[in-house]
């Protein structure tokens, strides 16, 4: 990897470097149980699926149980790339006339049926290589001893406090002494523990059926929604092949719909036919480029995207090399498009692990919004998704809500090889901003040559209804280039950016040495031996 070129900022930390294993997450606990896998001989599957199950407990507000999760996996002895896809439908009972008066982001009526707890099922069963229980205990053991509040975690939950007066179960769930825990203290969430307990006993039926899915029907019911135990029963992960492109001797693979990773995708499709090496990395040239083919991934992905058991949608034609070649003929160099599309931000977690065997999983959950539709289930400890905010009232939608459909999905995930060997694993939260973070780091790692860490940590943008972010840091030549265009560009500061915390491994393709990164605008961290 070269080093991070003069126009770009340097990384605040430089990446972890290792032979054996590399795991990258957004909490530094997590990142340790990753670690403390590998190194006790699971597989980078194993390493996962601890990961994952902790995420719930030490980030509340950014995922949990009662959410969903996006999976993309290389078991090297397969040799092909799979996907879980396990993001809930709507209840049966979720009709348009049941919504007509709009999608609540709070409360029971914002709750679809949760996949978290399925895509472990279908990860363990199918490439983990240790106990499930074994795999869950560093989770039921945070949750039951507790863990110190990180400085994230203390102030979401004070910015918080009118949603959990509100909605009571939260502060049943997560306050300590009836107050939001500060910065350090302690928290201990029994309920929970005692429900991952009984996941780690008995599976998917554990969750899906008996005591735990009636208490979720019933609390969701209560706080106005209209899930039942028979939907919880029926859901399943969708285990599927990836969608993938080709981009610049490089095989890019992305979740399938009903995830949203046909956008990221598209966008490297088009911008493929500008020379981003050349224009320079963070440049006014290159940056305008990736804007605009995000435009028009974007008017694709809403102009004909919805959940394929549902929709007639073949994400193929927006995928091909001349669909690509078509679109990228609208960009005008020097004038920006208008853009109505909003990218919404919203709460996710996710993660990378690759091992020294060469398997490699990246991995990403969700409950939508910050603490997801406010609605704990009480004496579980599981907090609910707000998903069914992602669906569209309008007919003519191919996201329109139906009973028992899946919304398009923001979550995704994707995996990048070079001469048919692993090359790049990665993800990142933000919602709509996930695809476009997406793009940037790819294009610093295979156009601009920066490492896992410096492509994480570069200045970035985001895109959103005519109005350009873009961090502070980006260059003022760059900036001014942009205005010039037409671009609304609007300064952000980095810490309060909306376009996610990136993780990454490189597989490095001349040492085989594993490169982590973990985005310091948040709290987590890469590590390896």
């Amino acid at each position: 990897m070269t080093q991070p070129t003069a126009d770009s900022i340097p990384p605040v930390r430089g990446p972890v470097l290792g032979t054996h294993g590399m795991v990258a997450s957004e909490h530094p606990l997590v990142t340790q149980t990753g670690v403390d896998v590998l190194r006790r001989g699971g597989n980078a599957f194993d390493a996962a699926l601890a990961m994952s199950a902790l995420l719930p407990v030490v980030k509340p507000h950014r995922n949990h149980l009662g959410g969903d999760a996006y999976v993309l996996v290389w078991p090297k002895r397969e040799g092909r790339v799979t996907a879980i896809c396990s993001g809930g439908k709507a209840p049966a009972e979720a009709t348009r006339d049941r919504y007509a008066a709009g999608i609540a982001r709070h409360g029971g009526a914002a709750c679809a049926v949760p996949g978290l707890v399925d895509a472990w099922q279908e990860l363990h069963a199918r490439w983990c290589t240790r106990p499930f229980a074994e795999l869950l205990a560093p989770a039921i053991a945070c949750a039951r001893d507790g863990f110190p509040v990180s400085r994230e975690l203390e102030l979401t939950l004070r910015y918080a406090q009118g949603l959990f007066t509100k909605y009571r179960g939260l502060a049943r769930a997560l306050y300590v002494d009836d107050a939001p825990p500060s910065f350090g203290q302690t928290l201990r969430q029994p309920d929970l523990a005692r429900t991952l307990e009984a996941v780690a006993a008995g599976g998917r039926a554990a969750f899906y059926q008996g005591a735990i899915a009636r208490c979720i029907a019933e609390g969701v019911q209560a706080a106005g929604g209209c899930m039942t135990a028979g939907d919880l029963a029926q859901h399943r992960a969708d285990v599927l092949e990836p969608l993938s492109t080709e981009y610049r001797g490089c095989t890019v693979y992305e979740t399938p719909p009903n995830s949203q990773g046909l956008i990221l995708l598209e966008e490297l499709n088009i911008v493929e036919g500008f020379d981003l090496a050349g224009m320079g990395h963070l440049s006014a040239d290159a940056v305008h480029m990736m804007v605009e083919a995000k435009k028009l991934a974007f008017e694709d992905r809403h102009r004909f995207a919805g959940d394929p058991a549902s929709v007639g949608f073949e994400p193929s034609m927006l995928l091909s090399k001349e669909w690509a070649a078509r679109r990228r003929a609208e960009i005008d160099p020097r004038r920006a498009r208008r853009d109505a599309t909003v990218a919404a931000s919203s709460d996710t977690t996710s993660f990378v692990v690759a091992d020294g065997e060469g398997n490699v999983c990246s991995f990403i959950q969700s409950i939508f919004a910050h603490f997801g539709s406010a609605v704990a289930i009480d004496g579980t400890g599981i907090i609910m998704n707000n998903r069914m905010c992602g669906f569209s009232l309008d007919p003519a939608s191919p996201n329109v809500l139906a009973p028992g459909k899946r919304t398009m999905h923001t979550l995704n995930t994707y995996l990048v090889f070079r001469d048919g060997a692993p090359y790049i694993a990665g993800n990142t939260p933000g919602a709509d901003y996930q695809v476009q973070t997406n793009l940037q780091v790819l294009t610093a790692i295979i156009d601009h040559g920066l490492d896992a860490q410096a492509a994480v940590d570069a200045p970035r943008w985001g895109d959103s209804a005519d109005e350009l972010l873009v961090e502070a840091g980006m260059p003022v030549a760059t900036q001014a280039g942009l205005r010039s265009r037409g671009h609304r560009v609007r300064e952000i500061a980095r810490e309060t950016s909306p376009t996610g915390r990136a993780q990454c491994i490189i597989i490095d393709p001349a040492t085989g040495a594993l490169i982590g990164g973990s985005d310091t605008r948040g709290e987590g961290a890469a590590a390896g031996w």
